[in-house]
């Protein structure tokens, strides 16, 4: 399975990016997806993630009402529609995928396959 991830880029504090992942794989509704960030010097964090069929959601509280996960299983693609962005969330974004189950996984290390990242970066 290979994921690539786009649609990061610049933009100022308050703006909005959209990234999106897809995933080279036919059976892409049997997969929980997630996206994590990274910024310069800390840990990888969960993002948000959503399971199979995009009926149940999970967002860090950091991004709750401005973020938004989403999937379209016959385009094997899945978004994070990124609203009010702020420069602390300047970080290169990646994507993931868990193979099986029902619900989201919020713990890296469930994820079978990553993208190769795209980076966000926020001005103040």
């Amino acid at each position: 399975v290979q994921l690539q991830a786009s649609g990061g880029g610049l933009v100022q504090a308050g703006g909005s990016l959209r990234l999106s992942c897809a995933a080279s794989v036919r059976t892409f509704s049997r997969y929980a997806m997630g996206w994590f960030r990274q910024a310069p010097g800390k840990e990888r964090e969960v993002v948000a993630a959503i399971n199979w069929n995009g009926g149940i959601t999970y967002y860090v509280d950091s991004v709750k009402g401005r973020f938004t996960i989403s999937r379209d299983n016959t385009e094997s693609t899945v978004y994070l529609q990124m609203n009010s962005l702020k420069p602390e969330e300047t970080a290169v974004y990646y994507c993931a995928a868990h193979y099986g189950g029902t619900y989201y996984y919020t713990d890296s290390r469930s994820y079978d396959y990553w993208g190769q990242g795209t980076l966000v970066t926020v001005s103040s």
